[in-house]
């Protein structure tokens, strides 16, 4: 594996691992305001961000490539409302999506196939990554200040379960996280 890629990859590994902390640390927020259903969300998204840190992970070791494993910056604690919360959270994922466009593109620059496709499942997620912070925000802003529609939005986040991803071949595409 080329350096530039091996770094990039790291350096996305790294940020995969820094959502992680992001959505965990939104679960919390969401659980001291006593909205559970919104706090089990996060921590879905959380351990989704964590399969994906691995599916990293095993690519780097598997295309002989060293992880470098940095320090996970310290995220926010506090917002203003569960708005405000998912309104950050499609921001972070849209730059999560930017960083996976431009490993696509550093692929194609270095010719390398092998992790242009397997950017390809990481692509491909994040359509769907946006797509369901944007449900919650268009949910979240019908429902506006009244009571009612937070306790049922909040029972309706709260029956999301994890499912571990698989893919038809090969650890990086579906290994153990």
């Amino acid at each position: 594996m080329k350096e530039r890629i091996e770094n990039a990859l790291n350096e996305q590994l790294n940020w995969e691992f820094f959502s992680s902390y992001l959505y965990l640390s939104m679960a919390a927020h969401f659980h001291s305001k006593g909205l559970s259903g919104f706090a089990k969300w996060m921590r879905v998204q959380a351990l989704e961000e964590l399969t994906h840190a691995a599916k990293f992970f095993d690519f780097i070791l598997e295309r002989g490539g060293a992880v470098h494993l940095d320090r996970i910056e310290k995220p926010p604690s506090h917002w203003e409302s569960p708005l405000m919360v998912f309104q950050e959270a499609l921001g972070h994922e849209e730059k999560v999506t930017e960083r996976i466009n431009r490993l696509v593109e550093l692929a194609r620059e270095e010719k390398d196939h092998a992790t242009e496709i397997f950017l390809q499942w990481s692509v491909t997620e994040q359509v769907e990554e946006e797509a369901s912070a944007l449900d919650v925000i268009q949910k979240l802003k019908l429902v506006g200040d009244h009571p009612g529609g937070l306790f049922s939005l909040n029972q309706e986040l709260g029956q999301r379960t994890f499912v571990m991803p698989t893919e038809a071949k090969g650890k990086s595409q579906g290994g153990e996280p």
